[in-house]
């Protein structure tokens, strides 16, 4: 794919990412894409052959980012507990902003598509989160934890409450209370 293409493509992305937020994954139409990006039905199918492909390549490209993003920092010898800190703070920011979440989205997407694509962009949160907290305990910055244990506690509370804050508001001290949790397990 050509450089254009690609941009093209990220164009395209980016304007359906708020689409999905805002709407769901249900109610998103080929024909709302081609309204937000001001592209004909042509133009965009030439891209995307439908509404799934398009989610799809929005999971894969918000997982393969975040994935990057922590491996790139241990690559780098970033300090544990910094990368920790900077990815709690980007959970905390989405929590506060429930109308950028593609929580109901995922949600209607699993139903319709199935659970295991889902599962697996899953794994790979869970994944990056094992090789943080193994980094972490390695460089003796993070208690020697049951690894698999605390990953459950991050990712699950985590996305429960990004469910949960499209659905009614939360309180501020609430995802300070989860992130505050996840610290005193991890950080001597």
């Amino acid at each position: 794919m050509g450089a254009k293409a690609e941009r093209t493509r990220g164009a395209i992305l980016d304007a359906s990412f708020a689409l999905f937020a805002k709407k769901g994954f249900k109610q998103v139409t080929m024909k709302d894409v081609c309204e937000v990006t001001n592209m004909s039905r042509g133009g965009l199918y030439s891209h995307f052959s439908g509404t799934d492909q398009l989610f799809e390549a929005l999971l894969e490209r918000i997982t393969g980012e975040d994935t990057f993003d922590i491996e790139n920092e241990i690559d780098k010898g970033t300090s544990a507990t910094d990368i920790l800190n900077s990815s709690l703070s980007r959970m905390k920011k989405e929590i506060g902003h429930p109308e950028e979440s593609l929580s109901i989205a995922i949600y209607e997407y699993a139903q319709m598509c199935g659970f295991e694509r889902i599962a697996k962009l899953n794994h790979r949160s869970e994944e990056k989160w094992e090789k943080l907290i193994e980094y972490g305990i390695e460089r003796g910055e993070f208690n020697d934890v049951n690894v698999e244990e605390v990953v459950s506690i991050i990712l699950y509370s985590y996305q429960g409450i990004r469910m949960w804050s499209r659905i009614m508001p939360i309180k501020k001290q609430t995802s300070d209370h989860i992130i505050d949790h996840i610290k005193k397990q991890l950080i001597p």
